[in-house]
């Protein structure tokens, strides 16, 4: 969280330019989506533990080249896009494997709690993260990424003293090719209606509200605004985080998941209105806030839903196959919102990229596949039931 918020503020301090900061998060991004689908192939056939810990050693190495190069005066912004781009494949290698760990570590009916606790976690590092970067960054540059180097030798430390066996599960038959692998994750996602609709809107959505707020903080740059008070803007993301993921569970119990992934696609349409208007940081941070508040719950509801129906062999590969068809145009964002901003302005480019959000929240809204889904209650009973009694229930529900 430290050195996505670093990143941009120091390309742009660096270059003078809003696309090069662009360009230095999208290079993030980038490389976490392409990293995902070989990553999900490498959750299901090696130990879960030891590839998180590569990725947290390569984040140590990483950042400390980064510190060290500020620390010198040499800093430049290719440095950063290059280093950018690896640490979003570490991050791409471990996304996997750390979500198909918590299937290992917990029961089905804790699935829910358990992955809004993992959202809960993200939204505790943003609440942090940006404004402990605003105040490392308003005292020198590198500051930021000697802590984050720092933090990711404590992640590998810690991981080593995890007790439960995060081995890939025992796979019987011939090897198979890792095309085949990933092909397989992906056939698994697509042939359900379900998760065909969520994984398009949710390519959507990551990139249009992404760039919207990207937008919004470069705004923020170009007025002038310190880094420590656009921490304060992160702050409110992290805050409307982890209500939002402390009130997930109860509210993951008493909807159904899919008019719970609905409401989450209209959420962030209405915050387009002030942002227009306004550009000042109370109100982005408001926005921000209101827009992650019932976020936590969807991404939970919906998480726990494909979790519980995919296999424990599959797992890696269906996570992966999912965060990468949610996630393959996210790193566009920066790139769609710095090109908007600078050709249209800032009222201009959010209004266009709310539109644009109003007309991907009817993918689900209209997906009768989503709108279907029950409460969890119904349909974890539907899975514990035999088969016969599982497609009476469906035909009962059609």
């Amino acid at each position: 969280a430290l050195s996505m918020f670093a990143f941009p503020l120091i390309a742009y301090a660096l270059s003078g330019s809003a696309l090069w900061a662009a360009v230095v998060e999208a290079a993030f991004l980038l490389g976490m989506c392409g990293a995902l689908l070989p990553a999900g192939v490498l959750a299901d056939r090696v130990d879960r533990r030891l590839l998180m810990r590569t990725a947290s050693g390569a984040g140590v190495l990483l950042y400390a080249s980064l510190a060290a190069a500020g620390a010198w005066g040499v800093l430049t912004v290719p440095h950063l896009a290059v280093v950018a781009l690896l640490t979003g494949i570490a991050s791409g290698i471990a996304a996997p494997a750390e979500i198909s760990a918590i299937r290992s570590v917990v029961s089905p009916d804790e699935l829910s709690t358990a992955l809004s606790q993992s959202q809960a976690r993200q939204h505790i590092a943003a609440l942090v993260g940006g404004p402990l970067g605003g105040v490392l960054l308003a005292i020198t540059r590198w500051l930021p990424f000697a802590f984050d180097a720092v933090s990711f030798a404590v992640y590998w430390v810690v991981l080593g003293r995890l007790r439960t066996d995060l081995a890939a599960p025992r796979r019987e038959g011939p090897p198979r090719k890792p095309h085949h692998d990933v092909a397989e994750g992906i056939r698994f996602i697509l042939r359900w209606p379900y998760f065909r609709a969520t994984a398009v809107w949710g390519a959507l959505a990551n990139l249009l509200v992404n760039a919207m707020f990207f937008v919004a903080i470069l705004r923020m740059v170009q007025d002038g605004v310190t880094p420590a008070v656009i921490g304060l803007v992160s702050t409110a993301a992290g805050v409307g985080g982890i209500l939002g993921a402390i009130a997930a569970p109860w509210i993951i119990e008493r909807m159904p998941t899919g008019a719970l992934v609905v409401a989450v696609a209209w959420s962030f349409v209405p915050l387009v209105v002030p942002m227009v208007l306004w550009d000042s940081p109370a109100v982005v941070g408001a926005a921000i806030f209101v827009g992650l508040l019932l976020n936590p719950a969807g991404n939970a509801g919906s998480g726990s839903y494909r979790i519980a129906h995919t296999p424990a062999d599959l797992q890696g590969r269906a996570s992966s196959a999912s965060q990468f068809l949610s996630m393959s145009v996210i790193w566009v964002a920066p790139l769609l919102g710095g090109a908007l901003l600078a050709t249209l302005g800032g009222p201009e480019a959010i209004a266009v990229i709310g539109g644009l959000v109003a007309l991907s929240a009817l993918i689900p809204t209209l997906s009768r596949s989503v709108r279907s889904v029950p409460r969890p209650a119904v349909w974890q009973a539907e899975l514990a039931a035999p088969r016969a009694v599982r497609d009476e229930m469906a035909g009962v529900r059609a």
